[in-house]
């Protein structure tokens, strides 16, 4: 018998979900995970070689390949075969335009209602833990 948990699971997909809000979610699950967030620093630092990749986040091939192919899923990586090398390089302005489309999805474009939204950052453990680390 499924458990309570897989049953929840099981209903939330089947669960009509609106198509731009999927697009938010698949860019984010894709940047939710080190090891991409680690070829992404790497790429931000100019195009790289799935070899590269391998050598910068220590994975093997068809992993680091795998991780390259959820990022170009997502939409914030490019690839290009030349011959036996695949090149990958972070599309441009990709975090700028996610951003814009997120505010404009959750409505929180310039013009639009901000009620609700703090102006600055909770108080947080880990929000004043994360600032006392970075001053």
């Amino acid at each position: 018998m499924p458990s309570p948990a897989h049953i929840r699971g099981t209903v939330a997909a089947i669960v009509d979900q609106p198509e731009d809000l999927r697009e938010l979610r698949v860019f984010h699950k894709a940047l939710a995970d080190v090891n991409r967030l680690r070829i992404v620093r790497r790429l931000a630092g100019g195009p790289a070689t799935v070899g590269d990749l391998i050598d910068t986040v220590g994975l093997s091939q068809p992993l680091v390949s795998w991780h390259v192919s959820r990022l170009k899923a997502a939409g914030v990586v490019e690839t290009e075969r030349i011959g036996r090398e695949v090149f990958c390089r972070l599309r441009a302005d990709v975090f700028d335009r996610m951003v814009d489309r997120e505010r404009e999805l959750l409505g929180l474009a310039e013009g639009g209602s901000t009620r609700g939204v703090a102006d600055t950052p909770a108080a947080t453990p880990a929000a004043t833990s994360t600032q006392g680390a970075l001053e």
